[in-house]
């Protein structure tokens, strides 16, 4: 049983779903009413993944945080099933009025006008062409795109229009559009940021549970590599007590993989996203859980979480300051401290429109 009382959800990232922050009531369930309906109870240990349209009437978002290294962004879906137990867009699902835990990764919303408003969006006579990033929030390959598409949906209109995008993933799905990207990638308008967060099958699987597994994702790397599309490794998040120790292996793997650069971000745990993983490790690594919440705070001024500019991202203090000692050591070593090429802006043409191919 999770934390809750309810049943442990298997294949799940979050054993919980936490109340929603802005909801002025809370209902508690009464479990122990439940404990002999064993049918009822192996249903809710195996929760379904539930699609849902999304109305949005806009697809690109801005944002001029001095963390965040790119101003656009496009987001295909709302939620995500790949159930990462440390993502920090959990929260995002509280706006929608659901759980950042679960329903996070039950509920995904999926944006079938993506296409169309992106085509729109490009079509502006205001817009002036710099990257766009695939997604930023929730995961573009995640598995609902293998039956919708939206994402690659979204390339096709970028190639286009000779729009320059960067894609942000850890799904090895991402081969599926290798042709797409290749040809985006003769045009130097693509970039692909591929995560792996451990080389840990096991730990993968159970911290990440919808996603590729660690060997897939460094095929992604080197197939992506082999194509001529450039392709950098983000070891993310790093977790203090539990993953820093891989780093030197992940960017070894990255670099034998193909990978051009590597980059870091540290486990940052806002709003809800602290009783989730606090709870995975109490369900998954509850003999390491005083270590890691430990080092977690040390990191953190310690709390589990700052908002700070300038330190969410990296972190401050004595182990903040060995992490990222560590992690540029074997990025010089490895070679991995070369600059991603950049893109050509100056290539783009508004889009014709939907449906109307140039000609010229």
């Amino acid at each position: 049983m999770s934390e809750e009382g309810r049943p442990a959800p298997k294949g799940r990232g979050s054993p919980i779903n936490p109340p929603n922050r802005f909801d002025k009531t809370h209902h508690e369930a009464d479990w122990e009413q439940l404990e002999h309906d064993e049918d009822y109870l192996a249903e809710l240990s195996r929760p379904k993944t539930e699609y849902r349209a999304d109305k949005s009437k806009s697809i690109v978002s801005e944002n001029d945080s001095p963390d965040i290294p790119f101003r656009f962004s496009l987001n295909p879906y709302r939620g995500c099933s790949h159930g990462c137990s440390y993502c920090y867009a959990r929260p995002t699902h509280e706006y929608l009025g659901l759980s950042a835990g679960l329903d996070f990764e039950t509920q995904i919303f999926v944006k079938h006008d993506a296409a169309k408003l992106f085509r729109e969006f490009l079509s502006r006579p205001k817009w002036k062409p710099e990257p766009i990033v695939l997604s930023g929030v929730t995961d573009p390959y995640q598995p609902a795109e293998r039956e919708f598409q939206i994402t690659r949906q979204c390339l096709q209109v970028a190639l286009e229009a000779r729009q320059p995008m960067d894609i942000i993933t850890k799904n090895s799905l991402i081969l599926r559009d290798l042709e797409l990207l290749r040809e985006m990638a003769g045009l130097r308008i693509v970039r692909a940021f591929v995560s792996v967060t451990t080389l840990d099958a096991e730990l993968a699987r159970t911290m990440e549970p919808r996603t590729s597994t660690p060997k897939a994702r460094l095929t992604a790397i080197r197939t992506l590599a082999d194509a001529g599309i450039p392709v950098q490794v983000m070891v993310a998040p790093i977790i203090p007590g539990l993953n820093d120790s891989e780093i030197p292996g992940i960017l070894a793997a990255a670099a034998d993989a193909g990978a051009q650069g590597a980059g870091y971000v540290l486990l940052r745990l806002p709003l809800a996203v602290a009783p989730i993983f606090m709870a995975w490790i109490d369900e998954h690594r509850p003999t390491a859980k005083r270590r890691i919440e430990n080092a977690i705070r040390a990191t953190r001024a310690g709390t589990l979480n700052s908002s700070a500019f300038g330190e969410r991202m990296k972190g401050k203090g004595l182990i903040a300051e060995q992490v990222e000692k560590l992690f540029r050591t074997f990025v010089k070593r490895l070679g991995l401290d070369r600059p991603m090429p950049g893109t050509a802006c100056h290539l783009f043409r508004p889009p014709g429109p939907c449906g109307q191919q140039w000609l010229f």
